[in-house]
């Protein structure tokens, strides 16, 4: 396939993850995840909306009586602000929390797609990778949030927003891409500079696959099933198209 159509064939892996994630013998690794992730985007809500009320009701009596219209115009700023730190709050939290079971069904995938057969998972198994998961999630914040927090800052900048807005929206595409990418670079132990350095030579099949995902994201509980098929759908992409895995010396 040409290098033209990459875009299109990228979001298409998110489309058949969906499809791979309702067989047999993988649903197994979406339950408690799931379960999780319910738990923390309610919690998150709720917070979300007590810090708004909070706000609204320290900020508008300060306010002179001829300038009760700039609530009219706050409402929508103070909503997205927290609309925004709701879903990269959520996505990064939730990501970290589940990362040890979207391994393992990064991991399975994998295997049906090259044709492989391994022992059943447990719960030893889930709990001995706990502490690599944990580490590789912690080095995709490190590499994510200090990009995010300048970009944001940007946004706060008259002229200068116009173009750091959408390099914020293109960010956030990347890097639901890296995000979900990384699961299956990391089993087959591809290291994750390696991982970024093999990404922006492809370029148009990441972000591809990235712009379905952060779209889908951002739609409150789609995006509980939009994770899980978005590492299925990422896995297929790398299995398919990626370097493969690294063999010992």
């Amino acid at each position: 396939m040409t290098q033209a159509i990459a875009p299109l064939r990228g979001s298409g892996y998110l489309r058949e993850g969906w499809q791979r994630i309702r067989q047999p013998g993988l649903r197994r690794f979406l339950v408690i995840p799931l379960l999780l992730n319910l738990a923390l985007f309610l919690a998150l809500i709720g917070w979300g909306a007590r810090q708004f009320n909070y706000w609204m009701d320290r900020l508008m009596p300060h306010l002179p009586d001829w300038a009760a219209f700039v609530e009219w115009l706050l409402w929508p700023l103070f909503a997205l602000v927290v609309l925004l730190v709701l879903f990269f709050g959520f996505s990064m939290l939730a990501n970290l929390i589940a990362s040890p079971f979207y391994g393992f069904l990064a991991e399975k995938v994998a295997e049906q797609e090259r044709g492989l057969v391994s022992p059943p998972t447990g719960w030893r198994e889930i709990a001995m990778v706990v502490p690599r998961s944990l580490g590789r999630e912690c080095r995709k914040i490190v590499y994510y949030l200090p990009r995010l927090i300048g970009l944001l800052l940007l946004t706060l900048i008259p002229v200068v927003n116009l173009v750091a807005s959408p390099l914020l929206l293109v960010f956030g595409v990347w890097m639901m891409a890296v995000q979900y990418i990384d699961y299956q670079a990391d089993n087959d132990q591809v290291g994750f500079i390696d991982m970024l350095r093999w990404m922006r030579g492809h370029r148009g099949v990441s972000l591809g696959f990235g712009l379905p995902v952060y779209v889908g994201m951002l739609i409150p509980l789609v995006n509980l099933l939009v994770m899980p098929s978005a590492v299925a759908g990422s896995t297929l992409l790398w299995v398919r198209e990626g370097p493969g895995p690294r063999t010992a010396a």
